[in-house]
């Protein structure tokens, strides 16, 4: 089995920064992708960043040139760093993680984490 454990989530004033922290444990050969969604109240989950093992990275819209995704593959943990921030980001942040549990296994398992609230307020 894999854990997913978000960290770094809270309250920040509009304009401010933040940095989730989302480190997995488990059963992991290679984390194939990472990804951050997010939830706010009485909408869809909404992807905001991935990023692949080599390091690719995509963003949505409403967070590109604000936000940075990062990982360390060593420490199976992913960071989503995030500034400028506005009301709108407000949302339970979730990790995502596609894992490849055994080196002689091709097939994936996809985990989630539990979530961790950010809020952006004054």
């Amino acid at each position: 089995q894999v854990q997913l454990v978000e960290s770094g989530g809270g309250l920040v004033q509009p304009g401010g920064s933040l940095r989730l922290s989302c480190a997995a444990s488990g059963s992991i050969f290679r984390i194939i992708a990472m990804r951050w969604y997010r939830q706010a109240p009485g909408k869809q989950r909404e992807l905001v960043a991935a990023i692949t093992y080599g390091g690719s990275t995509n963003y949505t819209d409403s967070v590109t040139g604000r936000s940075t995704i990062s990982r360390d593959n060593a420490k199976n943990i992913v960071y989503l760093q995030m500034s400028s921030l506005k009301p709108e980001d407000t949302a339970v942040y979730y990790c995502y993680a596609e894992v490849r549990r055994f080196p002689a296994e091709s097939y994936t398992f996809k985990y989630w984490g539990q979530g961790t609230q950010v809020t952006v307020s004054s």
